[in-house]
């Protein structure tokens, strides 16, 4: 498949930055204008967001994963791979389908949504936005991402909601079924600097609050426990999109990766 990717900059090691559920590569414009002043850059729009085509059938970790190793493999030498909230997992799986193009690996605002048996996770997740509708679900999930109104919540939450109803249906359980199935392999793979960057905790509704320094998390949790040599991060005060609404700091410390 080709996806849509903005490949800006020249220098290494590159970065490769990689959206969240119903988002797109403009997500990270702040980190493009940063870091192709130096480096080689490339955001990409997964299949079926953003400007990349795809069905239903396409909305899987696993396919969005060999999509990201897929562009790792065109890369000179191995990059940064950066992912927020459902890019986290894609990052994951990328990695783990090509370690060998992976220098390090960086998550922001990550969670793990599902435990247990992999379909029953499925099944429920999809049963949720069947029950409410994929637009009401949507909205719902994606306006308490902000603990703050701003335009920029506002365009992203009515971006959310325009991702045709059956890719939303089918690939926010898809990431259920991954979260129970593969996120503690994927993590336990990781052989190469990992930094974990969290603003939020996710509760066990879908309901986000704001993290403090010194919070902890399931989601964190697993990381200290599955890749102990990782670093963590808290931003505090700002909400599930802190590479938009406080970049310099997440670029302050996706720098310190290379």
């Amino acid at each position: 498949m080709k996806l849509h990717c903005v490949r800006v900059g020249q220098g290494s090691p590159p970065f490769v930055f990689v959206h969240g559920f119903a988002c797109a590569h403009d997500d990270w414009q702040s980190q493009i204008d940063h870091f192709s002043a130096q480096h080689q850059v490339l955001a990409c729009d997964l299949p079926g967001h953003g400007r990349s085509p795809g069905t239903a059938g396409d909305c899987t970790m696993e396919r969005f994963g060999a999509e990201v190793a897929a562009l790792l493999e065109e890369l000179d030498r191995p990059a940064i791979v950066v992912g927020h909230s459902m890019g986290c997992r894609v990052v994951l799986q990328a990695a783990r389908m090509a370690p060998d193009r992976v220098a390090a690996l960086a998550l922001i605002d990550g969670s793990r949504m599902a435990l247990g048996e992999p379909q029953q996770a499925e099944d429920a997740m999809r049963q949720a936005i069947e029950f409410a509708g994929y637009a009401v679900f949507a909205e719902a999930l994606f306006r308490q991402m902000f603990f703050a109104p701003s335009a920029a919540a506002e365009r992203i939450i009515e971006r959310a909601k325009r991702l045709p109803p059956e890719i939303g249906t089918a690939l926010f359980p898809a990431m259920a079924r991954w979260d129970a199935r593969e996120a503690e392999a994927a993590l336990g793979a990781v052989r190469v600097p990992l930094l974990a960057i969290q603003s939020t905790r996710m509760s066990a509704e879908r309901k986000r609050s704001p993290m403090r320094a010194g919070d902890a998390n399931p989601w964190l949790e697993l990381i200290q426990r599955r890749v102990p040599h990782a670093r963590i991060e808290v931003i505090e005060g700002v909400g599930h999109f802190p590479q938009i609404e406080v970049p310099g700091r997440v670029n302050s410390l996706l720098a310190a990766l290379v």
